[in-house]
This record gives C-alpha cells, structure tokens and sequence, in this order.
C-alpha cells in the first residue's frame, strides 16, 4: 500500500466516524424530545434524511386555537458545530415572527449563534410552541402582522382565523413527498383505528408503562381527542 492510497484510507476511515458520531448526536437530540414537555408537538426525522425534520404542531389555546401547522426542521451540514437549525413552515400563517413569503421563523431573538454544550432541538420546539400565546415580537419578520397586532386587533384576528381555517381544510392532503416517515393524518376508521383508541384509553397496569397513540376523532382536529362520556 503506497502513501497516497494509506492516506486516503485514513481519511476514509475519518470521515466514516464522523459521520457515525454525527448521526448518534442527532439521535439523541430526538430522544431529548421525549422529555420535554412540548403540547401538540410532533416531530420524526426522515427516513432518508435525519437532518431533515418532519413536524406538525396543534394548536390548543391563544388566537391560533384550532390550527394545525406543518413545519420542517433542518439541521446544518456540521451540526452540531454549526449555524443555528431552520424552522420553515409549509402552512401558510399570519404571523409577526414567520415570513411571510418564505415560511421561515425568525429564531434570531432567542438563538444569536448556536452552541453545541448550551443548545438543543427542544429549545427550538419550546420557542415554536411559544410564539403562538406570545406574539409581540421585538424584531417582526412580517411587519404587516406585527403592525395588525398592534393597531387593528380585529383585522388581525380575522387573518388569524384564515389561515387557520385554511390548516384544518388541509390536514389530509396527500404528501408532497414519498417519505415514509411523513406525517399523515386519515379520516377515523372504527375498523382501523378503535384498536389503537382502546390501547390508549386503558389505563397502564402496576408493571406497564404509558405511551401515548395519537389519533384524531372523527370531526375533530385536536390530537387525542375523544368523545365527552356522561
């Protein structure tokens, strides 16, 4: 074996253990998620691509109540040494920290830089979670939205309500995409999905752990849902 063919072999063998360290660090982000309290947050990295996150946050109380938005998280290249993950929407919202055109949520207020010992994913999903009951935002990216807000509440709210409204109207549009780890939602099928339904609403036994099954009501956009008993 020459030199130049041994240094290509270490720098084979490098490469291949950063990416292996790489994606175990991505893992346990994910499974940092488990947790964290994050309502109405829920996140899986692609099958074929785990810098790329698939999400969908429900709405539960505030303005937004009753939405249902899709998001993607995209980690950098050199995570975790790198720039500050991505958040874009790809449902259309009116609010002062998503752009507009773009879907992007300005993380600028929270994350400056992104340090690997001080910073994770839940970090980011907290904040998602949080500019839906706090909307004042010092530096908006939508200032349409952000002048609404603070001028014409009642026009704002309308918008509000559009695109919400607009959210729940697609919630079980077929994928853009052909990933298996997509986030999907189907109509409730009692032939489908009351086995699931049961599981979730049997309370755990002394030796069991609980874990929860997500599924939609039939008529119903809140995860979890169920019907009222008497």
């Amino acid at each position: 074996m020459n030199e130049e063919t041994n240094l290509n072999f270490k720098k084979m063998k490098e490469g291949g253990y950063s990416i292996f360290h790489q994606e175990y660090i991505i893992m346990a982000e994910y499974r940092m998620l488990q947790t964290e309290n994050l309502p109405g947050i829920y996140v899986i990295p692609s099958h074929d691509n785990s810098f790329l996150w698939y999400g969908v946050i429900f709405i539960r109380s505030g303005l937004y109540t009753g939405g249902v938005f899709r998001f993607t998280l995209n980690l950098p290249e050199k995570f975790p040494d790198d720039t500050v993950p991505t958040v874009k929407f790809t449902s259309q919202i009116f609010h002062p920290a998503i752009d507009p055109i773009t879907g992007i949520l300005s993380l600028n207020e929270v994350f400056s830089h992104w340090d690997r010992k001080q910073n994770h994913v839940w970090q980011i999903l907290k904040y998602l979670h949080w500019i839906f009951t706090n909307l004042n935002m010092k530096v908006p990216v939508n200032n349409e939205a952000s002048a609404l807000f603070k001028t014409n509440r009642k026009l704002f709210i309308d918008k509000v309500k559009e695109c919400v409204a607009s959210s729940i109207e697609h919630v079980y549009d077929v994928p853009p995409i052909e990933d298996k780890h997509y986030i999907t939602f189907q109509h409730y099928d009692p032939n489908i999905h009351d086995t699931a339904k049961n599981v979730m609403l049997k309370p755990p036994g002394a030796n069991e752990s609980s874990h929860g099954i997500s599924w939609v009501q039939s008529g119903s956009y809140q995860s979890f849902s169920k019907e009222d008993t008497t």
